[in-house]
C-alpha cells in the first residue's frame, strides 16, 4: 500500500488499530507476570467529539508500583495546538489520532522507570488526507547499570537496523535532544528513540517501522526489570527514586508534546496523566555528594553518550 487516500483510509487505521491493542495487551500480560501479584483494571472511556480508548492502569504491586497502558483512537473538527505549531495549514482540519502510551513506575529503586509511545495522526483536508507516524521509547534509572544501558540501546538499535544504518544514531540523538529538561540543563534518563513526522516512506514501510519499535518494547525492558525487580534497597536509596520522579513529572508537564496534544484534544485527562509517578519529592537545591552512588547517576548514564 504506497500511500493513503479516502478510499482505502478506513482499511489502513484498522490494520493500526488491530496492531496497537495486541502491543498493549502482550506488554500488560508482560507486566503482570513479572508483577505476579495484582491486576491491570481495564478502563474504557469515549471521547467527546468521536471514538475514546481503553485505559489499563496497575497500581499498588509488589513489584510495579504504577503502571500504565493506554490506548486512544480520537477524532477531531481541529487539530491541536501541539500538531498545528509546525503545522499551520491544518488549523481547521479535522483528525483522527490513533496511540498507545506506556509507563511503568517500578517500586525497586533499583529498576528504572520504562517511557513508551507509539502514535499514527491522519488529517483530512478538502479531498486530501495527510499522514504521520510518531513514537519511541526511553529509560530513566534512578541508580545505574551498564549493561542494561547498553542492553536497551542494542535493542533500539535492532528495532532499527531493516530500515537503514542512518535510523538508530538519527532517532537515538533525536531522543536525547528531545527528552532534555532545559531548565535543569540535565537529561531525563539515558534517552532510547523518538521519532515524529514519519512519512518520506510509503505508507507499508512506515507502518512496518512502528510495528519494529512496538514488536521491541518488550525484549528492551523486562530483561532490565527481571534483573533488578529484587535487589535489596533501604529507605533513603527509595527517597532518591522519589527525588528523582520530581524530573520525570517536571518534564511530562512542561514538555511532552504527547501530554500537551492529549489536553489540548480534550481527551480524558486522568488518562493523560496516568503517566506520572505515585509518589515524588522535592529538596531545595540537592546535590548528591561525591563518591556515592547517586552522584554516578548525574556523572555517568545521565550524559549523552554512546552506549553500543
Amino acid at each position: 500500500m504506497p500511500t493513503i487516500n479516502k478510499l482505502n483510509l478506513t482499511s489502513c487505521i484498522a490494520l493500526i488499530k488491530s496492531y496497537l491493542l495486541d502491543l498493549q495487551n502482550n506488554f500488560c500480560q508482560m507486566l503482570e507476570v513479572e508483577n505476579g501479584q495484582a491486576k491491570f483494571i481495564s478502563d474504557p472511556w469515549q471521547h467527546k467529539d468521536g471514538g475514546g480508548g481503553i485505559t489499563r492502569v496497575l497500581a499498588g504491586g509488589n513489584i510495579i508500583e504504577k503502571a500504565g497502558v493506554n490506548f486512544s483512537h480520537v477524532q477531531g473538527k481541529q487539530l491541536p495546538q501541539a500538531a498545528t505549531a509546525k503545522r499551520p495549514d491544518f488549523i481547521d482540519a479535522s483528525f483522527q489520532a490513533l496511540g498507545v502510551s506506556i509507563v511503568v513506575h517500578p517500586r525497586n529503586p533499583y529498576a528504572p522507570t520504562m517511557h513508551a509511545n507509539l502514535r499514527f495522526i491522519v488529517v483530512e483536508k478538502g479531498e486530501s488526507v495527510h499522514w504521520w507516524f510518531g513514537g519511541g521509547f526511553d529509560l530513566t534509572p534512578y541508580y545505574g547499570f551498564i549493561e542494561d544501558c547498553q542492553h536497551w540501546h542494542r535493542t533500539a538499535q535492532q528495532a532499527c537496523e531493516p530500515f537503514g544504518q542512518d535510523i538508530y544514531p538519527k532517532y537515538k540523538k533525536w531522543c536525547d535532544d528531545y527528552f532534555y529538561l532545559k531548565h535543569r540543563n540535565e537529561p531525563r534518563g539515558i534517552g532510547g528513540l523518538f521519532f515524529d513526522d514519519l512519512n518520506h516512506w510509503e505508507f507499508t514501510r512506515c507502518f512496518d517501522f512502528m510495528k519494529s519499535i512496538g514488536d521491541h518494547l518488550i525484549p528492551a525492558y523486562q530483561p532490565i526489570l527481571a534483573r533488578r525487580k529484587n535487589i535489596s534497597f533501604s529507605q533513603p536509596e527509595r527517597d532518591f527514586q522519589a527525588y528523582r520522579r520530581g524530573r520525570y513529572v517536571e518534564f511530562n508537564l512542561l514538555y511532552d508534546r504527547g501530554t500537551l496534544f492529549g489536553i489540548q484534544s480534550g481527551g480524558r485527562t486522568e488518562s493523560i496523566l496516568m503517566s506520572l509517578p505515585p509518589s515524588v519529592t522535592w529538596h531545595y537545591d540537592w546535590q548528591p555528594q561525591a563518591g556515592t552512588k547517586e552522584a554516578e547517576l548525574y556523572e555517568i548514564y545521565l550524559p549523552p553518550r554512546e552506549w553500543i
